[in-house]
């Protein structure tokens, strides 16, 4: 199956355990990482271990750790060394709008938002190190991550694990994962409309 040129399948059976587990600590720690596809990877992944590719306690449990662990990475690199990322020009690898999404996101949300960004594709990247810039309680934190990290690996690797029991994978799974896609993107377009249209009202 291809995703936009990635074929995630070929790829998640390339890569196994190690390279799933990297990937996920990469988009949820490393800044650079927001381009990687965390949300239809998951999915791919548990209806591979339906399949029998991989064990699904062992992929959720792996995974649930490379999440919280790439957090905490983030929320440290923030802590540290954060504050330079607002004040540092555009390059390939960071946009600076990105970390205001996120900052903005945070001053809206809160600790909570370290659960709802979990859900959403690039505001999850840079969200620990925005929690980390802010200096959030460090065991306030580490909750909330770990709710957000069982929430989102189990509800994406489950719902490929069991999905892909009962569906055409040829004809199906394109379409599961292009609105899996879609719908992460939804809160960050709905905030974004929001606040465009209250910028208008000013």
């Amino acid at each position: 199956m291809h995703f936009f040129g990635i074929d995630l399948i070929t790829l998640i059976e390339a890569v196994g355990y190690a390279g799933l587990f990297g990937i996920v600590f990469a988009e949820t720690g490393l800044f650079l990482g927001f381009f990687l596809p965390g949300d239809s990877l998951l999915f791919v992944a548990g209806f591979l271990a339906g399949q029998g590719l991989f064990s699904l306690p062992v992929l959720v449990i792996g995974l649930v750790i490379a999440a919280v662990i790439g957090n905490v990475f983030g929320y440290e690199f923030g802590r540290r060394v954060g504050q330079k990322l607002f004040s540092r020009e555009d390059s390939i690898i960071f946009k600076k709008a990105h970390a205001v999404r996120a900052q903005k996101f945070y001053d809206k949300h809160g600790p909570k938002m370290i659960v709802l960004a979990r859900f959403m594709p690039i505001v999850r990247t840079f969200a620990p190190i925005v929690a980390g810039v802010a200096k959030m309680r460090f065991p306030i934190f580490l909750i909330y991550n770990i709710i957000g990290a069982v929430a989102w690996t189990m509800l994406l690797v489950i719902l490929g694990y069991f999905l892909g029991s009962v569906i055409d994978v040829d004809r199906y799974l394109l379409p599961i994962v292009l609105t899996i896609v879609v719908v992460s993107f939804l809160p960050a377009i709905i905030s974004y409309l929001k606040e465009r249209h209250e910028n208008k009202g000013k």
